[in-house]
């Protein structure tokens, strides 16, 4: 009666995890396959239990429920693929789930047992040998499965590998436990097939296999897991203290109900605390935070560069401390809700400093909270000074550049000075020379003119006159006096910037010269130039672009820099410029990527607020 009672259980509990998995499988690699597979064995429970529950009678039933057991272990295996990330290929799936389908086909046709009675299980089934060849299946497949777990156990494990791979390991290692317990608890079955004269109490442990096996994966995946398991287990050890000193109740000197029931009820609220503290520190290890603690989250904190390196650093430290995935934002907050809980620092107003607030934690008992918090001010600390870092290398890259600029005007001023009255000379003395020399003497005196300009104009001093210009209507104006020059219907509205209109032009005209150079290189039917715009939420975007042939590999990351690029004809100043003048406008010029065009130079303006 007890073996029954606890496969009830067992089986009413199998299908609610399916459920519980099946609401949070956003949240877990592979939980709808682990549903299914679970859902399989709910099948396989009712399949031994029908013929007690409702008689010999339902024999054929009995054995098509117990011949889909092969096709629950393809789920298994499939699971363990997605849940490990293990690559095994479109056809290894499609093997394990052809393996499954075929032995579960042919043991639905040829009926894979039949039915005998046990004197203490009741009625069991007792496979023959077309059960047999059905059984070798799904043992091949739940070998398959737990290979892959033990090979990604010992792959997770490995030294040097970091963090982040903690809670990948301690969730394969969960799963890995329960499927070690799940068989331990089917040799109870064994025993009653082998008719051997002990009692199959492994099945008495048979409820544990799913509670351990979906606890193991939510625990580092849903907070709310980790609540549900401590409250049930302060009512365990209530019940089980409650228990015992029920049993404990003769010993007392006089014999009475009500005394013993008040004995059991002040002992369990005299427990209560206790228990509570016991089953948090077991559910949730770490809830003390040391000076040592403090010390050594801020030493791993002192290394990251960048907010997000932070942010990840300080992730794998809180869920390694916590036991459950958290995410951590350092800078901005996240644009969606957070499927796990979450540590968001961000910077305060008007010279606030740092703060940091937690969300998704309200499943969480004040230990793990106080830990967070603690965390969170560390991750404050280690975000200012991320901050101040960051604040002293762009002061000092400003002082460079100014420094460079300084250097490169005032060479630039003795160059132009240095400069002009040799080309004056050179023009007065090519006068009488053939019309063809004149030409050509004419266009080399007129590209180092243009260097010199272009010198003398990168390397002055700026001051911006801003105002509300339309950019869609200087666009508009450039191309009615560029030929081969298509708008986009970003430009078909207002687009109002703050900004300098000559400067402007001047970037602008600055690309799209660049734009008509490459594409008339490439020498192709249709080449031009596009000139398209769209609006962001804090900013304009304007994308210059063209189908020439691109822009090489080895000068993508000096683009911008002073000759860095130098198309045929060119100074080499073009897109320092370009480069400097949205600089100067708090935007900025990216190389960017617009099918079905090979080259695009997209402008950023800050969006002007009204």
């Amino acid at each position: 009666m007890l073996i029954h009672a606890t496969l009830a259980f067992a089986l009413f509990e199998t299908l609610a995890l399916a459920g519980v998995l099946l609401w949070w499988a956003d949240r877990v690699a592979g939980a709808r396959l682990l549903a299914a597979f679970l859902t399989g064995i709910a099948v396989w429970i009712t399949g031994n239990e029908l013929p007690n529950w409702f008689g010999p009678g339902v024999e054929r039933l009995t054995m098509a429920l117990l011949a889909t057991a092969p096709l629950t272990s393809s789920f298994f295996f499939h699971f363990c693929l997605v849940f490990c990330r293990v690559e095994v290929g479109r056809a290894g799936v499609a093997a394990a789930y052809a393996l499954g389908a075929i032995a579960t086909i042919a043991a639905e046709i040829l009926v894979p047992g039949h039915l005998v009675a046990h004197r203490d299980i009741g009625w069991i089934a007792i496979a023959d040998l077309s059960g047999w060849i059905a059984s070798m299946a799904w043992v091949i497949l739940g070998i398959g499965g737990v290979s892959v777990l033990l090979h990604s156990l010992m792959r997770a494990r490995r030294p040097g590998v970091g963090l982040q791979f903690d809670q990948s390991f301690n969730q394969i290692a969960a799963v890995t436990a329960s499927c070690l317990w799940g068989m331990l608890c089917l040799t109870g079955y064994g025993i009653a097939v082998l008719d051997w004269p002990v009692y199959p109490f492994p099945l008495l442990g048979l409820p544990f296999y799913p509670l351990i096996l979906v606890y193991g994966i939510l625990r580092y995946g849903v907070f709310v897991a980790n609540a549900w398991a401590r409250r049930a287990l302060v009512w365990a050890l209530l019940l089980a203290l409650g228990a015992a000193i029920v049993a404990l109740t003769p010993l007392l000197p006089i014999e009475s109900r009500w005394i013993g029931g008040l004995a059991v009820a002040a002992s369990c609220l005299a427990l209560n605390g206790p228990v509570r503290r016991f089953a948090e520190r077991l559910v949730y290890p770490g809830g003390e935070v040391s000076v040592d603690d403090l010390g050594a989250w801020r030493r791993a904190l002192q290394a990251p560069e960048t907010p997000q390196a932070l942010a990840e650093r300080a992730a794998a430290l809180l869920s390694q401390r916590i036991g459950t995935r958290v995410e951590v934002h350092v800078g901005e907050a996240p644009a969606l809700p957070a499927q796990a809980p979450s540590l968001v620092c961000l910077r305060g107003e008007a010279g606030a400093g740092w703060t940091t607030t937690l969300h998704g934690w309200e499943a969480a008992p004040p230990g793990p909270r106080q830990v967070a918090e603690l965390f969170g001010s560390v991750v404050a600390d280690a975000a200012a000074r991320v901050e101040q870092a960051r604040q002293i290398a762009e002061r000092e890259r400003e002082r460079q550049l100014q420094a460079r600029l300084a250097e490169l005007g005032s060479l630039a001023a003795t160059v132009a000075h240095d400069i002009r009255n040799p080309l004056n000379i050179i023009s007065m003395a090519v006068a009488l020379a053939p019309a063809e020399t004149r030409r050509e003497v004419a266009d080399q005196v007129a590209r180092i003119s243009h260097l010199t300009r272009d010198l003398l104009d990168y390397a002055k001093p700026w001051k911006l006159s801003t105002a509300p210009i339309d950019l869609a209507a200087h666009v508009r104006t450039a191309a009615r006096r560029l030929p081969a020059l298509s708008l986009g219907p970003g430009l078909d509205g207002e687009l109002i910037v703050e900004a300098d209109a000559r400067r402007v032009d001047q970037a602008l005209t600055n690309l799209v010269e660049n734009a008509r150079t490459a594409a008339a290189d490439a020498q192709q039917e249709g080449a031009g130039v596009h000139i398209d715009a769209e609006a962001t939420g804090d900013a304009l975007l304007l994308h210059v672009c063209d189908n020439g042939p691109g822009v090489p590999a080895e000068v993508r990351e000096r683009l911008f820099e002073p000759f860095a690029s130098r198309s045929p004809g060119g100074t080499g100043l073009g897109l320092a410029i370009v480069a400097r003048v949205m600089s100067a406008h708090g935007g900025s010029v990216a190389l960017t990527e617009r099918a079905p065009w090979r080259t695009c130079f997209t402008l950023s303006f800050p969006r002007t607020t009204t």
